[in-house]
């Protein structure tokens, strides 16, 4: 995500997310600024919430990852915890009155929700199954993104069970928005794998006010997707898994070396593994290796094209109204 592709699909007529996770408080803040001076429409920011510290002995993957390390010349990362910086940069939306602020991997407070709220924002909370759904509707959300199994990234689980390869109960998309709109009647987003307009049609046909893309944009010419990743994404040829392998946190990535040989190792350590294999993901990517970097992407990520993110977003848009003129007229 980068202000300008934000900017790019809210003058294209949708809504667009800074994604806060990883950013520092000044950089995220900074980037609302640039978003702005490109657009005044609705945009909004994703930010992660801290879990709680894994005491799970990280030792022998440590030494997996120092192996692979030693292959591009670099060292492995401190395989420590923290939140993301995340109360400071809940005091930028806050003060930068941010119109939409969504959450993953958790709830925010309720305490969160209503300084959002006082400052004029709308809260949005990830979820990926009813019982999450009913539980972000406790705490004051104002809409959910229902995310499905297809989607590509960090699943926005609310716990990570390390004993499922997928953290926990895997929902298609069509159905787990079934599921939670009788558990809630808050606003539905929809989000996995949506690459076509017929998706979108799809999912507000089911009962979504909207859907969110990631993978759609990915290879939009204003993305910040790095080139061995964009040259993965073209390539087509590969099949997509989750792993907990780069991160810590399931995730659902194209397969490559590094995902194929570390994932039924990688412990359930969310975000150490993250700050561990960060300078080897690094390396990686400066020597243009596609097999030693996280490269997430949907589960229809081949059909992606690339170009303007306007074009891409208009095409999503027509391909929609086709989908829904033809069934209306069957």
């Amino acid at each position: 995500s980068t202000p300008e592709l934000v900017a790019a699909v809210v003058e294209a007529g949708g809504s667009g997310f800074l994604a806060g996770g990883y950013l520092g408080a000044e950089a995220l803040e900074a980037q609302i600024a640039k978003t702005r001076e490109l657009t005044g429409g609705l945009f909004g920011v994703n930010l992660f919430v801290p879990g709680e510290r894994s005491t799970v002995d990280l030792s022998g993957y440590v030494a997996r990852i120092s192996k692979v390390a030693r292959r591009y010349g670099a060292e492995p990362g401190e395989p420590r915890w923290d939140d993301d910086g995340y109360p400071a940069k809940l005091d930028v939306v806050v003060a930068r009155r941010v119109p939409l602020v969504s959450f993953t991997f958790g709830l925010p407070s309720p305490e969160d929700v209503a300084r959002l709220h006082e400052a004029g924002s709308r809260v949005v909370v990830t979820v990926t199954n009813p019982d999450e759904a009913a539980r972000a509707a406790e705490a004051g959300a104002d809409a959910l993104c229902v995310q499905g199994y297809e989607a590509g990234a960090h699943r926005g689980l609310f716990t990570d069970d390390p004993a499922d390869p997928a953290g926990g109960a895997a929902y298609g998309l069509l159905a787990a928005l079934r599921l939670v709109s009788v558990r809630t009647g808050l606003p539905l987003i929809a989000a996995g794998g949506l690459v076509h307009g017929a998706d979108v049609a799809a999912v507000l046909t089911a009962g979504a006010v909207a859907a969110q893309a990631g993978t759609a944009f990915l290879r939009a010419d204003e993305a910040g997707t790095q080139p061995v990743h964009r040259r993965a994404l073209a390539e087509g040829g590969r099949g997509t898994a989750f792993t907990r392998a780069f991160s810590g946190r399931p995730a659902r990535g194209i397969v490559n070396g590094f995902l194929t040989e570390n994932s039924a190792h990688a412990p359930a350590a969310y975000p150490q593994v993250h700050h561990l294999t960060r300078p080897v993901r690094a390396a990686a990517a400066r020597a243009g290796d596609e097999e030693g970097l996280s490269l997430w992407a949907g589960q229809t990520y081949p059909l992606v094209t690339e170009g303007p993110a306007a074009e891409i977003f208009g095409r999503l848009r027509e391909q929609a109204l086709a989908a829904l003129r033809r069934v209306a007229s069957d």
